[in-house]
């Protein structure tokens, strides 16, 4: 499975656009209508709130915020009552008029990790529109039965031939491109398209090594299987779920630091239900629900709420502890304008085609 991500969140949104109208039109009054990544399909996650409340939560599941606006853009108001999107991208939405104020007052503002709040995207105005419910890092997955743990505290593997034909790369050029700019000293929120030449460089570098650029499942399959020892781009999202099954795949947050990922949950403004949309997003947040959402059957993440009810193994397998130091040497996705954001999809392109 090597379908550019991109593509595969492009054509999901036109599937989408074509079947989600009247999807819900028989929803009764009492359920919730939620768009949401797949950990939250999970029925570990849904059925507790279900059993407790009475109401029934109906999931459409999108992968990337462009899939998701497309699905509300086709979709009647009202269809929809609450939404899981990229942290920086909930001004995306508040924007386009679509998100409601959430009460700060009324969710565990105070015992979320400070660096995931990202206020400055998810506030706007001074009031809340998106809580980050989860998050972790794009940074370098691996087995460390095969490679050499002291080569992936630094970001210099990225290039190294040592590991010739044992890469594989994560197929999503935000990340990736920030870990490359990472790797040379660059910052991520800094880059211009000054710095695309220096970029390319090392993309192509990486390209050279690597077996196969992989989508999420594909990914995973290349690891556990023993298909590649390496997988840059991946992190505990890759390995965390399949740990206990294989014990020997980690990973690394380098010296250089690692790319930070981290999904909220919104309110829409046109929700018919807002009092049950605001219980979901309650019990989501609740150490509960962080529990179960950080350790859903589709992938694994660090719950944004520090007093999350994980077991010791969970965390453990989370590194929940070391999440402060990690979370120092973290920087965001690479946020491009538009313009710039074209021309470094071209040269992903170009690397991608590379031989």
């Amino acid at each position: 499975m090597t379908i550019n991500r991109l593509t595969r969140r492009l054509f999901g949104a036109s599937i989408a656009a074509l079947t989600i109208a009247g999807s819900y039109a028989a929803a009764s009054a009492a359920d919730l209508n939620a768009l949401v990544w797949c950990d939250h399909a999970d029925p570990n996650l849904l059925k507790p709130f279900e059993d407790a409340t009475g109401i029934k939560v109906n999931v459409k599941e999108f992968e990337g915020t462009g899939a998701g606006l497309a699905i509300v853009e086709q979709s009647q108001p009202g269809d929809w009552d609450v939404m899981v999107i990229d942290t920086v991208d909930v001004r995306r939405g508040v924007d386009r008029g679509l998100f409601e104020p959430l009460p700060d007052d009324k969710l565990p503002v105070a015992d979320i990790f400070p660096e995931v709040l990202m206020d400055q995207y998810a506030k706007v105005d001074g009031k809340r529109y998106g809580i980050t419910e989860k998050f972790g890092y794009n940074t370098i997955g691996f087995n460390k039965a095969k490679a050499d743990p002291a080569d992936m505290d630094s970001l210099s593997v990225l290039t190294n031939n040592k590991y010739k034909g044992r890469v594989a790369i994560y197929d999503y050029y935000l990340p990736v491109m920030g870990l490359a700019a990472m790797s040379i000293g660059k910052k991520t929120s800094e880059l211009t398209e000054a710095d695309l030449p220096a970029l390319k460089e090392v993309l192509l570098k990486m390209k050279a090594n690597a077996k196969a650029v992989t989508d999420v499942v594909a990914s995973q399959t290349a690891l556990a299987t023993g298909e590649a020892d390496i997988l840059v781009g991946g992190g505990e999202w890759v390995t965390a779920g399949i740990a206990k099954e294989n014990p020997d795949l980690a990973f690394s947050i380098p010296k250089e630091g690692a790319v930070l990922w981290s999904q909220s949950l919104a309110m829409f403004s046109q929700s018919k239900n807002k009092d049950a949309a605001l219980k979901f997003i309650q019990y989501i947040m609740s150490p509960e629900g962080q529990a179960r959402l950080a350790t859903s059957s589709c992938y694994w993440g660090m719950p944004a709420n520090k007093q999350a009810a994980l077991t010791d193994d969970q965390k453990k397998i989370l590194r929940f502890d070391e999440q402060p130091d990690f979370l120092k040497r973290a920087q965001g996705y690479p946020a491009p304008s538009e313009e710039l954001d074209k021309k470094m999809q071209d040269l992903w392109t170009e690397m991608l085609q590379a031989q």
